[in-house]
């Protein structure tokens, strides 16, 4: 199992669901969040004074899936979440070694 953690922009969400839709991907978990990469945040002006911006809002993706999907859901999330602009951000993949079901107590891929 692996689990594929995604920082995109907020506006891409939305596209990024409907793609991994048809996937098989039946669930994520999705939080907002605030951060930097290279572009160090970004000078904006307001009411004639200028400032900056050191944390930009984005949406952290996180998604459960069996591993011989798991290249499929990457490339899919990186598609469907590039705008070709600074910013687009990072996927992660990282090892899963369990997964519990709480509810009906599946375990591993049968929880997924």
């Amino acid at each position: 199992m692996k689990l594929i953690m995604a920082v995109i922009k907020p506006h891409k969400l939305d596209e990024v669901r409907e793609q991994l839709t048809p996937l098989g991907v039946e669930g994520m978990t999705v939080s907002e969040v605030k951060g930097f990469g290279r572009q160090k945040g970004q000078s904006e002006i307001y009411r004639g004074a200028e400032y900056t911006v050191n944390f930009l809002p984005k949406v952290k993706i996180e998604i459960a899936v069996q591993e011989d999907v798991a290249e499929q859901v990457v490339e899919t999330v990186v598609k469907a979440a590039q705008t070709g602009k600074i910013g687009d951000g990072k996927v992660f993949v990282y090892s899963l070694d369990k997964a519990v079901r709480i509810r009906t107590g599946e375990t591993d891929n049968d929880a997924l």
